[in-house]
């Protein structure tokens, strides 16, 4: 019976969470617990297990008789949040790239293919692809440094999303890719550092300009 329940406060969770990481659920926006439980044929201890999840995620806030609303997004939020992943990521990913082994080579690659692969739909869950590539790069780093770096990761994703919606942005970040794991496949430590904090640093600066506007 548990496996049952938790098995659709995970389906329920997707589900929530990618209305509201591609925009169908905008800041602000009241989550409507009855309507959703009808839509997706679920009782209301999953959805709450769900809900619960995804204010954990950053991506909801819940209020004494109201329930729960999709967070706003703030230029103070996106400070913090990358200012903290400039600080220890690009670390984690260099450090990672001197353990890293042929399989975890084929593994960054392959992710970044199907992030690649997944940018060039016109609604295709890029966010989710873009985290899965980041976190291929920290994986051989070590277990404790992997769930740090996918905290940020999570609390990123719909900062993210906003990040990559101006024209010319997917391309931007796809090099942007492709140059580090060029660098970190070959072992290049420092450039891999470099090169991780310019591409956090670029998007922290335009992050700021879009919030401000």
């Amino acid at each position: 019976m548990n496996i049952v329940v938790r098995s659709l406060s995970d389906q329920t969770y997707e589900v929530v969470r990618r209305r509201i990481l591609v925009g169908a659920m905008q800041p602000g926006t009241a989550v409507r617990q009855d309507i959703i439980a009808a839509e997706l044929g679920v009782s209301k201890i999953p959805l709450r297990e769900a809900l619960g999840r995804l204010e954990q995620d950053g991506l909801l806030q819940s209020y004494p008789n109201r329930g729960y609303v999709v967070r706003d997004l703030s230029t103070d939020e996106a400070s913090e949040v990358f200012a903290l992943r400039l600080k220890l990521e690009p670390s984690a990913v260099a450090e990672a790239c001197r353990r890293a082994t042929a399989k975890d080579h084929a593994a960054a690659t392959a992710a970044l293919e199907a992030l690649e692969a997944e940018l060039a739909k016109p609604d295709g869950d890029h966010v989710s692809f873009n985290r899965a590539f980041h976190m291929a790069l920290v994986r051989p780093g070590g277990h404790i440094t992997f769930q740090l770096m996918e905290r940020l990761q999570i609390l990123a994703e719909r900062y993210v999303r906003v990040h990559l919606e101006p024209n010319g942005r997917d391309e931007r970040a796809s090099r942007e890719h492709r140059e580090i794991l060029d660098a970190w496949i070959q072992g290049k430590a420092k450039v891999v550092e470099a090169l991780t904090a310019n591409h956090i640093r670029g998007t922290l600066a335009d992050l700021k300009q879009q919030l401000a506007g």
